[in-house]
């Protein structure tokens, strides 16, 4: 930046300043609106704990750069999880004989939160109640869980 007709350095905190709203913005498209924050902060810190942002002809493109970066490996990690997770469900669901498969197939496609209720419901026969109890969470959770879970069933098995 030119000051005094002299060259400054910008510093972290100003780069941040100017390009931090458009930053999360461009990640928001990337990764959704609830992740873009978190990967928007994890680029730009580790760009500044590197200290080649400083050191940057474009910092803005690299600040971009970074952040698509770190997107791609998030996205990259969270289909990775999914993926265990499902395997998981797939191994623990399929090998019960008493499942058919399609049942199992459709069960292991619901959300991990519905799954969770449907599989404490069906497979170990525990209440709403008890289903909250060892979740943590309340009882109009669970059956709403449920709800929609059975809903979803209903839609693929018939």
């Amino acid at each position: 930046m030119i000051v005094g007709g002299r060259m400054r350095p910008v510093s972290d905190g100003e780069l941040y300043e100017r390009h931090g709203r458009a930053l999360v913005a461009f990640a928001a498209s990337l990764v959704g609106p609830s992740d873009a924050p978190d990967v928007v902060h994890d680029a730009v810190m580790a760009l500044f704990e590197s200290g080649i942002l400083a050191e940057a002809e474009n910092p803005r493109a690299l600040m971009y750069r970074a952040v698509s970066a770190k997107a791609k490996s998030m996205q990259r990690s969270m289909f990775k999880r999914r993926s265990r997770e499902r395997r998981f469900t797939e191994s623990v669901v399929y090998h019960d004989s008493e499942v058919l498969p399609e049942v199992a197939a459709a069960v292991v496609r619901l959300s991990q939160q519905q799954r969770a209720c449907i599989f404490l419901t069906y497979w170990e026969d525990m209440t709403p109640t008890a289903i909250g109890d060892l979740l943590g969470v309340a009882e109009g959770t669970v059956k709403h869980h449920l709800a929609v879970g059975r809903e979803k069933l209903r839609k693929v098995l018939q």
